[in-house]
């Protein structure tokens, strides 16, 4: 329990700490984030308060798919209903906190009121952004068991083209649930990848099944793969599952900062939903257990950093909990009880005989 608890709270802690507070400086190349950093004291001396490190719409559309998770729903399509019905409720608060634009736009489609098509969205040329990716760690978390894989990928995809219905926004909604089950079940990380890859075709089968939007699908469905594939190439985790992560040998966040931008589709690392999930994956692999080395590749490089941050956060409590983290980047972290009881009762459900 308490590994799901710590994903929940350092999903948050990352997402904080990558926004940054919305200061100019986010959007600013990775060094000179980690050396405001440090002219605030580093991370052992930070600490992460509501009015001046808030969560972004990241934490509260994770949360939001959380608290649904957690209902008494007797069926998916109720599941769905009761997402829907709390996404359009947050998106009231969203403006303040400067909400993604694809977010926004795609909650303000949902229908709920509408029994039968509630979570239908039109296709979204735009949607291929990350927001569908931070917000679904805890299906993943809910339906970690392998035996539950086929519900894994159906609610993901659900989840994720309720607000990004384009392929890359939603495939990266099932990468970072699929991820998070990985971390529960104990898979080695640089299994993760490939594993991931070997689940999308259940993804574009489910989208068969459910004859919707298969011909703007189509057009669009294998760019996720296919930058996959390079990412994987590049950092030589072949099929062989023994083989780990090969790092370049400078590997500052100067080149972080190349490298990510290189993997985008647009030119800001972390924007899309296959390398919102690709950069927080990397920083992982090159961070071990260090929470320090995961905050500089993740949570202070010059992309979407809130994006990667959030997804980094909750994988790594997943995998290491939260001893490694400063009680300060935790302790008056807004949202944090909510945050922690959403943890225990993912934890509860998902090893509950249904």
């Amino acid at each position: 329990m308490e590994a799901f608890q710590a994903a929940m709270l350092l999903g948050g802690v990352g997402d904080a700490l990558g926004c940054r507070n919305a200061r100019p400086e986010s959007s600013a190349g990775g060094g000179r984030a980690q050396d405001e950093l440090q002219r605030l004291g580093g991370l052992d001396h930070l600490v992460l308060s509501p009015e001046t490190w808030p969560v972004s719409e990241n934490t509260i559309m994770h949360m939001a798919t959380a608290a649904a998770l957690t209902t008494d729903y007797w069926c998916l399509d109720d599941l769905y209903r009761e997402m829907v019905t709390r996404y359009v409720e947050i998106l009231e608060k969203l403006p303040q906190r400067q909400a993604d634009p694809a977010t926004a736009q795609g909650c303000a489609q949902l229908k709920p009121h509408n029994h039968l098509l509630a979570w239908h969205t039109p296709f979204n040329e735009r949607g291929s952004g990350f927001g569908a990716a931070t917000k679904a760690m805890c299906i993943g978390m809910r339906y970690w068991q392998p035996a539950r894989l086929h519900t894994l990928v159906e609610v993901s995809v659900e989840c994720g083209r309720m607000t990004h219905n384009h392929p890359t926004g939603f495939l990266g909604s099932l990468c970072t649930a699929l991820f998070a089950s990985y971390a529960a079940q104990g898979k080695p990380l640089a299994r993760w990848g490939r594993d991931m890859l070997r689940s999308v075709p259940l993804a574009e089968e489910y989208c068969r099944r459910s004859i919707r939007h298969l011909a703007e699908y189509q057009e669009h469905w294998f760019y996720f793969e296919a930058k996959w594939q390079f990412y994987l190439e590049e950092r030589h985790i072949s099929e062989d599952t023994g083989n780990e992560a090969v790092f370049p040998e400078h590997y500052d966040a100067e080149e972080r900062d190349k490298t990510y931008k290189k993997w985008s589709s647009e030119g800001r690392g972390g924007r899309r939903g296959h390398d919102a999930p690709m950069i927080a994956y990397d920083a992982l692999l090159g961070a071990g257990d260090s929470w320090t080395e995961l905050c500089e590749r993740a949570m202070f490089h010059g992309g979407e950093s809130g994006a990667t941050g959030c997804i980094a956060g909750c994988l790594f409590g997943l995998l290491h909990g939260r001893d490694a983290v400063p009680a300060g980047l935790y302790g008056a972290l807004e949202q944090r009880v909510q945050l922690e009881q959403l943890g225990a009762a993912l934890y509860r459900l998902s090893t509950e005989e249904k």
